[in-house]
């Protein structure tokens, strides 16, 4: 283990905590959740899909250029270990992205175009394996799995049942005002459940595996570090983390067909974004042209317009994607367990792991023990995916 009492570690860890301090205010799905989604939602609807929805946004509670200021003067040149310095460069130029993000949000291209920055979008072979999916049948209309079955509450109760898997605590709490059906709030380790939402099994089978075997794993395995990037992130590492979690759905045997046309249609929202439509065009596109039920339809448009464009739905397939070829070539999943961390920085957390900087991951994924996974046609669009 590292000597944190050495001249070297201290300068490091002072840094770290610098970062730590400024970067508590800026988780950016606290910000870029739309506050009046249903009222929004009825009037769209009520104008037949013509009138795009106008949401209004949580305000901002941190100084933008205070924060901005306080990370470029931070004494990078102070950690004498090259490996180490590259990391918090890259770490602070990113969190400075996402500051910029959450400035404009509500404020149309500006926000998208930060956005962009930060995330990037969709090439045209991610297009192309969208749509490669979508040419499949599926049974989600028959199959009972599918059906609405649980309350907010009755989901609650299966969540916690779930995390019994794994020893650690975490909140749980309801609200009406988020796009997603559940989600993890990282700095508050609080599992997110959509008030507004009926849960089908399917899709408890989906978030418990996703949101609480990865999102909330890698939140606790982060706080287990004496450095707090751990838990704050890694540079983009939404791919690698959205990757991991739908690729936890597919190990425990529950990616459906239906849900990867879900990441399917998220990715075709994000690029009707990149070519300049309008909400209403995008939604009439998922809506009438590959016959997407309304309600979804709105929802994923949604997600990809939100803020003024928020570019970052389309990771999810090119992330598992990447997760799925890591696997395969048999690679160790756990590293990528340690935190908020990215694909792409796996050497430099072996790095740290061995310089004693950081500790391997002691919770892990329940479902990457053994693959679950029974369904050839999953396997088959994995395979062939671009």
């Amino acid at each position: 283990m590292t000597n944190y009492t050495s001249l070297k570690a201290k300068k490091i860890l002072a840094i770290d905590k610098q970062i730590d301090t400024l970067v508590r205010k800026i988780e950016l799905l606290r910000y870029v959740n739309p506050e009046n989604i249903e009222e929004e939602k009825q009037k769209f609807f009520a104008s037949k899909y013509l009138t795009d929805p106008n949401f209004k946004y949580p305000k901002r509670d941190f100084d933008k250029f205070k924060l901005h200021r306080e990370f470029f003067t931070l004494d990078l040149e102070a950690i004498e270990d090259d490996t180490i310095r590259d990391l918090y460069e890259d770490i602070i130029y990113f969190y400075s992205g996402l500051i910029q993000c959450i400035e404009t949000i509500g404020e149309g291209k500006k926000f998208y175009y930060n956005s962009l920055r930060s995330f990037g979008s969709p090439t045209e072979a991610d297009v192309e394996n969208a749509k490669f999916i979508l040419h499949f049948e599926d049974d989600s209309e028959t199959n009972p799995i599918f059906k609405p079955k649980y309350a907010p509450k009755e989901a609650e109760d299966i969540f916690r049942a779930y995390g019994e898997k794994y020893s650690f605590d975490y909140n749980i709490k309801h609200s009406s005002k988020m796009s997603a059906i559940a989600m993890v709030l990282n700095s508050t380790k609080t599992l997110v459940i959509n008030s507004n939402h009926t849960y089908s099994d399917n899709e408890m089978a989906i978030l418990t595996n996703h949101e609480i075997g990865v999102h909330m794993v890698t939140t606790m395995n982060g706080v287990a570090h004496a450095l707090n990037i751990f838990s704050h992130g890694f540079p983009n590492n939404e791919e690698t983390q959205e990757g991991l979690a739908v690729f936890s759905e597919y190990m425990s045997g529950n990616l459906t067909l239906k849900r990867l046309k879900e990441l399917a249609y998220r990715v075709l929202a994000v690029n009707g974004l990149a070519k300049g439509y309008s909400f209403s065009k995008t939604f009439r596109s998922l809506h009438n042209t590959y016959d997407l039920n309304r309600e979804a339809a709105f929802y994923i448009t949604l997600r990809a317009y939100r803020g003024g464009g928020f570019t970052k739905d389309y990771l999810y397939l090119t992330g598992l994607k990447k997760i799925y070829n890591y696997y395969k070539s048999g690679k160790d999943l756990s590293i990528l367990l340690t935190g908020k961390v990215t694909l792409e920085y796996a050497d430099k957390i072996e790095y740290l792991i061995s310089n004693g900087y950081a500790v391997s991951s002691k919770f892990i994924t329940d479902s990457f023990a053994e693959n679950a996974n029974k369904n050839k046609t999953i396997d088959f669009i994995l395979e062939n995916l671009k």
